[in-house]
């Protein structure tokens, strides 16, 4: 059987490799010019105390540098997630959580890069949802070019303060209940609760859950 022959001109068909996708260079033109101005922690947290850049400082000082490096940001949100929490004044808060993706499109040849974040902000409004966009964006470009960064329609603008959540009623009776039987009828039912509920009550109800186990102990000691 005879080998099979390559036609002459196969011979010297060398592959080209493919140029690498401009995005990235856009990307790090931007890198460079961001490194060299800076931006300033020119904001201030009143309640906390602590400077930070706010969402506008990001845009201003980034949309000159994406202009002339031909460099696009869009933005696609994958998900959203409102819970309504209290607060300790008994208000209501919106709490948003946002799975947002996005791409960084070279102008030049149409390359692409994409980067996922998730961004989450805390408002008695309706502006959660704007500025848990607002953080996506401003925490993307800080990973992204590599802006210094420390801790708006700025989420960092304002610390609001979280009620615990609550523990229902009846948990609390069958803890209490068990209790007074001992420390083993008690591990039981702690066993019985949901993590969550768990978590809850060591971390936001912490003496409370502290008077029950010495209660447990307590009728240990008589026994």
């Amino acid at each position: 059987m005879s080998a099979q022959v390559k036609p002459r001109d196969a011979e010297w068909n060398v592959a080209v490799p493919s140029a690498t996708p401009k995005v990235y260079a856009a990307i790090a033109k931007v890198m460079a010019d961001v490194g060299k101005a800076g931006i300033t922690k020119a904001r201030k947290n009143t309640q906390q105390g602590y400077n930070f850049r706010g969402i506008d400082d990001v845009y201003n000082a980034l949309s000159s540098f994406l202009s002339a490096a031909g460099l696009c940001i869009l933005p696609r949100v994958l998900r959203r997630e409102v819970t309504e929490r209290a607060t300790k004044s008994g208000g209501v808060l919106f709490y948003v959580v946002l799975d947002v993706c996005f791409d960084l499109v070279c102008a030049e040849d149409g390359s692409m890069h994409t980067v996922s974040v998730v961004g989450e902000a805390m408002d008695s409004g309706d502006k959660a949802t704007n500025k848990a966009m607002s953080a996506a964006y401003k925490y993307a470009c800080m990973e992204v070019f590599c802006i210094p960064t420390e801790g708006d329609n700025d989420a960092d603008a304002t610390t609001h303060e979280v009620a615990p959540r609550p523990v229902p009623d009846d948990v609390w009776t069958a803890l209490g209940d068990a209790a007074t039987e001992g420390e083993a009828a008690l591990r039981e039912a702690w066993g019985r609760i949901s993590d969550e509920t768990r978590d809850t009550i060591r971390n936001a109800h912490h003496q409370r859950w502290e008077t029950i186990k010495g209660l447990a102990v307590s009728k240990k000691a008589v026994a």
